[in-house]
């Protein structure tokens, strides 16, 4: 097998070039002799990291993990069902029991008993419930306190449709996308709470096509220093970012029913799709960095940028931008105010390179999943890099024959309000399907993931058991 070329260099070292060198220099060695038999994926050995944590506690250097604790649990537990790996009635209460120690008594989860509520936590701890919880007492769903949370929320809501991420903190669009999943998973969507929220998330795109944490609110142009919402010119807050652009584009197509029941002859906020997809596939690496994402324009490759930048292609193709995902016969693409894209391929990123990056790669030695070589394997680098597996392995879409199914079978609630925008919501996310015959593993079947939602990022099993319970709702088998 040729070696890899390298990067192309300008001859003028810096010391973001050298490092670049070096990360090539330690990924060369990683690359298989044969691209299409890269090592197995060590399940067994990935399990066994995840369980030891699990059970006897972090290492000593999480202490800095502190505010964190639904996430650890969170990455845990999902990575888990992502291997396809159940957990026993015993530890599903345990882990029950622990969450709900982490909800404020004033709405939302904290990063640990007795600590602030805050978005993000909030979410990690929603979506570890819709794991291992259930339904009736002790069962953690019902324990949840809605009205709180929903009021938390609104507490947090800024004129422009931003929302800081806790009281006295700052507005970060990761937390917009926390607050709109759980929102979604426990029925809590109302006019109300997504009122600004479009322009916002629009106004956080950059000029590379990606998108940074906020965007500029207020301008001050007057001589007694009053502040003026803009309508129009509101800078983007920072640079591109894998993590702020997938949680930017799934928001955005969350919001996506809210959008539909507005007036069509009222301004429509707008994403330059085609300048996102440009940005994302230049984010893949090249053939010497084993084909896995970087985060940042001129970043090293990561492996978590595997499911943020890796994740965000199955969400464009559901909005009919960049192809590679199937279609039933009746559904038509569009693609928002961008032209159609007819000279785009079949799939515009390179798959099987992501998949020969986690395998090679991001997949530590001893257990567990990492960054890149000679990086320790952390829970965060677990999740995200076995998630991009899946985002790699399955083609997930929007499946306008199963939202007609979930439509049929919709029943209207006695206390229903805001019927239609919670409907379309509910039918919308539960759509999402695999489209059969075209997952394509590297190496052997030992190496398959299950799929995990695009948006959610969840299996559609444990999706479809929390937000059936809280739509009141009968989810009808798939045909």
């Amino acid at each position: 097998m040729a070696q890899p070329r390298q990067s192309p260099d300008d001859l003028y070292a810096t010391e973001t070039s050298d490092t670049q060198a070096e990360t090539e220099a330690v990924l060369l060695k990683h690359v298989p002799a044969d691209p299409e038999s890269p090592p197995p994926l060590q399940k067994a050995q990935h399990l066994q990291f995840l369980v030891r944590n699990l059970t006897q506690g972090f290492p000593s250097r999480y202490t800095s993990q502190d505010a964190s604790q639904p996430w650890l649990l969170y990455w845990t537990l999902q990575s888990f069902s992502v291997m396809g790996v159940a957990m026993d009635p015993d530890n599903k209460q345990k882990a029950i029991n622990t969450i709900l120690a982490w909800q404020h008594p004033e709405g939302g989860f904290g990063g640990g008993p007795g600590q602030a509520a805050h978005l993000l936590p909030t979410y990690a701890a929603v979506c570890a419930l819709a794991i291992v919880g259930r339904p009736g007492p002790g069962g953690g769903w019902d324990q949840i306190d809605r009205e709180k949370l929903y009021n938390f929320f609104l507490s947090l809501k800024e004129p422009d449709g931003s929302f800081l991420v806790s009281h006295g903190a700052e507005v970060d669009v990761r937390g917009t996308y926390c607050l709109l999943v759980v929102a979604y998973v426990l029925n809590l969507l109302t006019p109300e709470l997504l009122e600004g929220m479009p322009a916002f998330i629009a106004s956080c795109q950059t000029y590379e096509g990606g998108f940074s944490s906020a965007s500029q609110p207020y301008f001050s142009a007057e001589s007694d220093g009053t502040t003026k919402l803009l309508d129009d010119i509101r800078p983007p807050l920072g640079e591109a970012h894998g993590g702020y652009t997938f949680c930017a584009l799934a928001s955005w197509i969350m919001l996506q029913p809210y959008l539909n029941l507005q007036d069509p002859a009222s301004p429509r906020p707008s994403v330059e799709y085609k300048r996102l997809m440009r940005w994302l596939v230049q984010m893949q690496g090249s053939e010497i960095e084993l084909g896995g994402f970087r985060g940042r324009t001129n970043k090293l490759v990561d492996g978590c940028y595997s499911w943020w930048v890796g994740g965000c292609f199955a969400l464009l193709a559901s909005q009919g931008v960049g192809g590679g995902h199937g279609q039933d016969a009746d559904h038509t693409s569009t693609t928002h105010e961008d032209e159609e894209w007819d000279d785009v391929e079949e799939f515009v990123w390179n798959k099987l390179a992501l998949q020969r990056y986690i395998l090679c790669a991001a997949q530590h030695p001893a257990s567990g999943l990492r960054d890149k070589p000679p990086k320790s394997a952390d829970s965060y680098h677990t999740l995200y890099c076995l998630a991009g597996l899946s985002a790699a392995q399955h083609n997930i879409y929007p499946s306008p024959a199963r939202q007609a199914q979930l439509d049929q079978a919709w029943q209207l609630p006695s206390d229903e309000q805001n019927h239609e925008l919670r409907k379309t919501a509910f039918t919308e996310a539960l759509s999402w399907s695999e489209e059969e015959g075209t997952s394509h593993v590297l190496g052997s079947q030992a190496n398959r993931v299950n799929a995990t939602h695009p948006i959610f990022n969840l299996t559609m099993t444990h999706t479809e058991g929390i937000m059936s319970h809280f739509y009141k709702q009968t989810v009808p088998r798939r045909k």
